[in-house]
């Protein structure tokens, strides 16, 4: 029988009718504001409690809480399972803080989430950071190569880890199957942020899930593609290599000690409502995606892919390319949000990104094609590309260090051999240029003079300016080892 253990048990609860002399104040809802009661509900009000017996704790669970998070973990081929109120933020965090420690180095994509670099600082740990391959024609980056992991783990045999993002925010996998062998074999664990891969294990036509495939860890953010709230995600474990308590104690660290009990009830209801209709409701959508994209290669100056070479594609994610309509993809979301009333997910310089979820429907991807008919013709621009070398590269300092650093602003042609304590990133292609805590060369100060797009992450965005360390007392965290 089916069930969602956290609901029941918050519903049991409710309907004994206690007298709550305990959080929250506005006690099940008898003090709520009109407009509260109407978000919430007054049944969601009575049930939105917490840290009661018989509601368990997140971070000690051993009643409905261990049982939903043990069902989740079933589903999802995991052998264990944390559920995640803080987002998947605090999951990537969790992994990284989890699992590596200052003096330990582990590689990581240089387009890594910024959740990435808060684990490290976390940590101290030491980032090896990996080239992410970039498609000009298509005008994004795809994903970190096999061979790359090859190199990487031949050059730098001694980290703990490699962390991947797959699939990464358009959809593009990396080959977690194959890169999971190499990296096993080389000794160290492999972490996913597979924060947008919930949905991958309930149908075929999918890459594999990070679990599948063999990764140690996998952070997926539940609320992006399935049906959970938003801020909840679920940290996948497979024991082992992990040490699976190090985790939980990362978790915990990381997360509320007030956990909203909503939240939490909305996992455990995702849960279900992939276990019981989930491989139906995702191969719709994926049915969807490819109906979709064969209507939109009929409009004239658009373009969408269904194939990316030496790596797999999530179906759902639906990237349209725009520049053939001479429109950037910022100025396409405007109109569609403003004129037409549709919002994408994401807009960069060339393209747009539509996600496809099991709650689509025929007459939702039809309204959206109708909307992209009507989208404006001008003459078709280039792709703003900003191409620049990123090699296999460490930084002279640690996330930790750089972070506790002091700093100065000097001009760009002062900041030749300095380090610096910002990242710098052209859009496009989103890839940091130069992260903090690299010394910055003279070939870099070139290519930041040379590129074009819209800086992101830099104190000053003309970057006749940047910010470095401090050369003089320099910090160093006591237990780093270079």
């Amino acid at each position: 029988m089916h069930t969602a253990p956290i609901v029941a048990a918050m519903r049991k609860y409710s309907a004994d009718a206690v007298m709550p002399f305990h959080t929250p104040g506005h006690k099940q809802g008898r003090g709520a504001h009109k407009l509260l009661r109407e978000l919430l509900t007054a049944e969601g009000l009575r049930q939105e409690v917490s840290l009661m017996e018989e509601l368990d704790d997140l971070h000690e669970p051993h009643a409905c809480i261990m049982e939903a998070q043990n069902l989740a973990a079933r589903l999802w081929h995991a052998d264990d399972c944390l559920f995640m109120v803080n987002g998947t933020t605090s999951a990537v965090q969790a992994m990284i803080f989890g699992t590596v420690q200052a003096g330990d180095s582990i590689m990581i994509p240089r387009n890594a989430h910024r959740s990435v670099i808060a684990g490290l600082i976390l940590s101290g740990a030491s980032p090896i950071f990996l080239p992410v391959e970039f498609d000009a024609e298509l005008c994004l980056p795809l994903n970190v190569t096999i061979a790359t992991i090859e190199r990487a783990i031949k050059k730098f045999p001694q980290a703990k880890a490699v962390l991947l993002v797959s699939p990464n925010y358009y959809g593009v996998a990396a080959d977690l199957p194959k890169i999971a062998e190499l990296v096993h074999a080389a000794g160290m664990m492999l972490l996913v942020d597979e924060a947008h891969g919930a949905h991958l294990p309930f149908s075929d036509e999918l890459p594999p899930s990070a679990m599948d495939a063999g990764a140690d860890l996998a952070a997926q953010s539940t609320h992006k593609i399935l049906g959970s709230l938003t801020q909840t995600s679920m940290l996948m474990i497979r024991r082992g290599l992990v040490d699976v308590e190090r985790v939980r104690r990362a978790a915990s660290l990381l997360q509320t000690t007030s956990p909203n009990q909503l939240l939490l009830a909305s996992l455990d209801i995702a849960r279900l409502q992939m276990e019981t209709d989930g491989r139906r409701r995702i191969q719709a959508a994926v049915d969807l995606s490819k109906n979709l994209r064969g209507l939109i290669k009929k409009i004239h100056g658009l373009k969408t892919f269904d194939a990316v070479k030496n790596f797999a594609l999530d179906a759902t994610k639906v990237t349209v390319k725009v520049t053939g309509l001479g429109l950037t993809g910022q100025k396409a979301e405007e109109i569609l949000r403003r004129d037409l009333k549709v919002q994408c997910e994401l807009s960069d310089a060339a393209n747009l990104l539509f996600l496809i979820t099991y709650a689509d429907t025929a007459e939702t991807t039809a309204a959206l094609v109708d909307a992209l008919n009507r989208l404006p013709h001008r003459p078709p621009i280039p792709c703003p590309l900003s191409l620049v070398p990123c090699p296999l590269s460490t930084a002279e300092l640690s996330p930790r260090e750089t972070f506790y650093a002091p700093v100065e602003v000097v001009g760009l042609r002062e900041a030749v051999g300095r380090i610096c304590a910002e990242e710098i990133t052209f859009y496009p292609p989103g890839i940091p240029l130069i992260m903090p805590g690299e010394k910055i060369s003279a070939q870099t100060v070139d290519l930041i003079r040379q590129a074009t797009g819209r800086v992101i992450g830099a104190n000053d965005p003309t970057l006749a300016t940047v910010k470095v360390i401090r050369q003089e007392n320099r910090p160093r965290d006591r237990n780093y080892r270079r």
